[in-house]
């Protein structure tokens, strides 16, 4: 059975999309099968991985229109379900009893397909975020080091808590990555140690890694490219490859699960 692992944050703009894609992207480049899943309505991952089209979305996934076996899109970075403008109806249209298990169902019947699947959540604690968790084995929150992000956090966490009593129990909080990181800032250096103190609270922990500022992951945006194509040379191809490797090491933290 996959790993399911859902990136997310309430707070926009802390790299969540771009840290779903360079994890979906770095494991099948290791050789694991990966299934990266837009679930924002936003759709930049769509973007990104060149995906979007006018075919079956994670709206039609979630509406019961469609199966996950027939919207899969390969790319040579892994397998993608792209996103659609529809998903922002999302919690107006998804409504009715068992509204939270819409995609672990839906993903139930390729979880023997893949080794990881990767989820990319939209910055919003809405049915799309409560679908994802409620299907997930784990939980990355990637953030800045700064006050809002640590607002977002705690948001997430009481999220999750609720998840994990009344639709979950079995769902974990992985780790936090910084991302956007500048370590030569009195400030960083200071929320940083913010951080780490509220993982050591919540009984997870601040990966190693951090993901530094770098103008190559906008670059990469722009030409639509993940940063282990756009620049396989750079401090933050790099940075994610060193993340990844972290995460793959710390297999022991599945509960006896598949190991990574």
């Amino acid at each position: 059975m996959s790993q399911i692992i859902s990136i997310a944050n309430q707070k926009g703009g802390v790299g969540k999309s771009t840290t779903a894609q360079a994890l979906g992207a770095g494991l099948f480049l290791k050789g694991y099968k990966s299934l990266l899943i837009d679930l924002d309505p936003q759709g930049n991952t769509t973007y990104t991985t060149r995906t979007g089209s006018t075919g079956s979305t994670t709206y039609e996934l979630l509406t019961n229109k469609a199966k996950a076996k027939d919207m899969i899109i390969k790319t040579d970075e892994g397998d993608v379900i792209p996103a659609g403008r529809n998903l922002s109806r999302a919690d107006l249209e998804i409504t009715t009893t068992g509204k939270e298990y819409r995609l672990r169902e839906a993903l139930d019947p390729i979880r023997e397909d893949y080794d990881f699947i990767i989820i990319d959540t939209p910055p919003a604690l809405g049915i799309l975020t409560v679908n994802a968790l409620a299907a997930s084995d784990f939980v990355i929150i990637p953030a800045q080091a700064d006050i809002y992000s640590l607002q977002g956090i705690g948001q997430l966490i009481e999220t999750m808590d609720a998840i994990k009593k009344y639709c979950n129990r079995d769902l974990q909080l992985q780790g936090i990555l910084l991302t956007r990181h500048n370590s030569r800032t009195i400030l960083s250096k200071d929320m940083t140690d913010m951080i780490e103190e509220t993982a050591k609270e919540l009984n997870t922990f601040v990966y190693k890694s951090m993901i530094r500022e770098a103008t190559a992951i906008k670059e990469a945006q722009a030409n639509r490219q993940t940063i282990f194509k756009y620049a396989p040379k750079s401090n933050v191809s790099d940075d994610y490859t060193a993340f990844i490797n972290e995460l793959i090491e710390k297999g022991e933290l599945n509960n006896g699960k598949k190991e990574f």
